[in-house]
């Protein structure tokens, strides 16, 4: 199995808070934003968000830029490379968990 699709099934489908790690995913392919941007269209609480970036970051997911105040996070060209691998899993996820094609 592909080492991406690996990753992506351990944080997205085997871990506490994969689903949120998903929409945030989701959400930074539409438009890349900061953190308080993200908590706002999600309705997730920032501290949240920014919890799930930093995870996203480290694994080599997500990337950003390098000011503090403001950061703006964008899909890493190793997810953008491996997109439909997280699609795939997504959608299997939706379906499992009752959301189907929403």
């Amino acid at each position: 199995m592909n080492p991406v699709k690996q990753l992506l099934w351990w944080l997205i489908a085997g871990s506490e808070g994969g689903l949120n790690r998903a929409r945030i995913i989701a959400a930074l392919l539409e438009r890349p934003s900061n953190a308080r941007q993200l908590a706002k269209r999600l309705g997730l609480n920032y501290t949240t968000v920014r919890y799930h970036l930093d995870i996203l970051q480290k694994n080599g997911l997500v990337t950003s830029t390098e000011n503090r105040y403001g950061r703006m996070y964008f899909l890493s060209q190793l997810l953008l490379d491996n997109y439909s691998e997280f699609e795939e899993i997504w959608g299997r996820v939706k379906t499992e968990i009752g959301e189907g094609e929403k």
